[in-house]
């Protein structure tokens, strides 16, 4: 035991330094260090729009993600196994260490620093000193016991390995005292981190042992929501109604780099009559939660995959795709993709040309240019959605029923400009509606084709013949501060029918002002005006009036995993009738993510 004490001197000098080098760190106030950006395997999946996350060459999007931003939920309760895992996986998280070979590749180390040599010996004599994933050593920052524990412990490993080789004439008591005193200080350290390796190991093995899968989870959102229409004729056609809606979505990723999603939904929310107009062909003051309506009886709601190819992004989707899936739609703060955080109407959520077509099919985003001076990086995307495509009837199926097809251009100028020019051309058969997001899955009523947004006048196409429509959008969104937001988008739609006195014209458009974080962090006051998608001077139709739409609402988040929406949403003109009277929705809306 002495010979093998003797022997252990010779790498003394390791320990020496690292105690000199962590020590004096250790003397500083211990204050919390900033974590590493790491990428998860399988990320949240949820289009961010780029004034909520830091801005791509998409425009405005980090394409490749959808729906809702949602949280893992823990529970506060009890403390289970699930916690602990998390508790002590966050222990150091972001802060993992990598082993270095040179003491050149710290790049925050300069040879005029103190520690400089007895780094450098740690380092390449001794490979005893590891550092972090960004290439630094951190040496002036604050650690804890336990922190120069684990570097401790490193260090005695690396003894184990050299005392086979070392020589006792290099041996000094003065050095085996200091090793002797250095394991007795921190014996306690030492064997609470082997106590926590264990319990973490043993907690590991039982959550692998009962996980759900090891590619796939499971993100949620379920929302109540409490609401009424008021007005004239508009009250005395509805009641008020408590309603629901539930979204699963199952994440999958095979390489870490793409992502599948599965999603189930259920939902009741019916549309209320605005204005005595018959809800099957105006979609009016519509909310999203009133989407996927299908008496709460369980579908398959979208089915998609996002997946890198070069230096492009390609989406394809096998049911219930919709545009906004992979276009950057400029609308920060009031978009959620048809989600429970975001605006309460479809109109205030995005432009209007999104919701022409839907269904199946397959898109790219391609980066382009190299965003010189204030013009930085810009992309293209391109779509074709088919919303037959499982039809082999005559004229059905991907390229000879209803279909969409999209090109867009999106520019970031700086950090805190976004701006696209997008196109859509679509094919409608007869009896089809100009705004129907390819008939959404789940879509109760007289059929798959019920509009999501705009007036009857624009929606309404030739119940005998097909038609064809040529669309042209423009939307931008600029943030002159973190607390300020504008938004806004105007679409122009030409449609031509293949019968007689089937041309018609319509147009939409629409501005909001977003305060993120108003009152308190996660929160979102929001205000949007426009006027939803009309057509004036059709025959057979009355009203030539412009229906405006005033939005307004507040976002409250409780907590990480639920948030209360009140909100009030103005309609003028409806059915775009100035004879008739204005229509006020009022809205409590609480949602639930998970």
């Amino acid at each position: 035991m002495a010979n093998i004490l003797w022997k252990s001197l010779v790498v003394s000098p390791a320990v020496l330094g690292a105690t000199l080098l962590m020590s004096a760190t250790a003397m500083a106030a211990q204050n919390p260090t900033e974590s590493e950006s790491v990428t998860a395997g399988v990320s949240q999946v949820g289009t961010q729009e780029a004034f909520t996350s830091t801005s791509t060459n998409s425009g405005v999007a980090e394409v490749a993600k959808k729906p809702e931003v949602l949280a893992q939920a823990q529970p506060t309760t009890q403390v289970n196994t699930l916690d602990q895992v998390n508790q002590y996986s966050n222990e150091g998280r972001n802060q993992t260490q990598a082993q270095v070979t040179s003491v050149s590749q710290f790049s925050d180390v300069q040879p005029t620093d103190w520690a400089f040599q007895a780094l450098q010996s740690l380092v390449e004599r001794y490979g005893c000193i590891a550092g972090y994933p960004n290439g630094t050593y951190r040496g002036n920052r604050a650690l804890t016991r336990y922190e120069f524990a684990a570097g401790l412990n490193a260090c005695l490993d690396r003894v184990n390995e050299l005392i086979a080789t070392a020589t006792a004439d290099l041996v000094r008591k003065e050095d085996l005292a200091t090793l002797q005193r250095l394991q007795e200080e921190f014996a306690a350290e030492l064997a609470t981190l082997r106590g926590r390796v264990d319990a973490l190991e043993a907690r590991a093995a039982e959550l692998e042992a009962n996980q759900f899968s090891t590619t796939t989870k499971l993100v949620g959102e379920a929302i109540f929501a409490l609401t009424d229409a008021f007005g004239d004729s508009t009250g005395d056609s509805n009641n008020t109604v408590f309603q629901n809606r539930v979204r699963l979505d199952l994440q999958t990723s095979f390489t870490g780099k793409d992502v599948l999603h599965t999603r189930l939904a259920a939902g009741n929310g019916n549309r209320f009559n605005i204005g005595g107009v018959n809800n099957d062909t105006s979609a009016e003051g519509l909310q999203t939660f009133n989407l996927n309506n299908n008496g709460n009886d369980i579908n398959l709601d979208w089915l998609a995959y996002y997946v890198p190819v070069g230096p492009a992004q390609l989406y394809v989707a096998a049911t219930g795709g919709i545009h906004s899936d992979y276009a950057a739609t400029n609308n920060p703060y009031f978009e959620d993709y048809d989600g429970g955080n975001g605006a309460l109407s479809t109109f205030a959520s995005e432009s209007p040309i999104y919701r022409i077509g839907g269904g199946a099919g397959a898109a790219l985003n391609i980066n382009f240019g190299k965003g010189g001076g204030i013009l930085r990086p810009s992309s293209l995307t391109v779509g074709y959605l088919a919303s037959e495509p499982n039809n082999p009837g005559l004229g059905s199926g991907v390229f000879n029923g209803n279909y969409a097809a999209l090109g867009q251009l999106n520019f970031n100028l700086g950090q805190r400009f976004a701006l696209a020019a997008t196109y859509v051309h679509g094919y409608h058969g007869s009896g089809s509606t100009l705004f129907d997001a390819g008939g959404l899955a789940g879509q109760s009523g007289t059929g798959r084709n019920l509009p999501v947004v705009g007036t009857a006048q624009a929606n309404t196409l030739s119940a005998i013949e097909a038609s064809s429509s040529n669309s042209y959008g423009l939307s931008a969104a600029i943030r002159p501060s973190d607390k300020f937001s504008i938004s806004g988008f105007i679409s122009y739609h030409d449609v031509t029918g293949f019968g007689s006195n089937d041309d018609f014209e319509a147009w939409g458009y629409g501005v909001g002002v977003a305060l993120p974080d108003f009152g308190k962090k996660g929160n979102v006051l929001g205000i949007f005006a426009g006027a939803e998608p009309y057509s004036r001077n059709r025959p057979g139709f009355t009203g030539n009036d412009t229906p405006y739409h005033v939005e307004g609402f507040y976002k409250y988040q409780v907590n990480e995993n639920v948030s209360i929406t009140p909100g009030v949403i103005w309609l003028s003109a409806p059915g775009q009738n100035s004879n008739n009277d204005d229509a006020l929705i009022g809205t409590l809306r609480t949602t639930f993510t998970f």
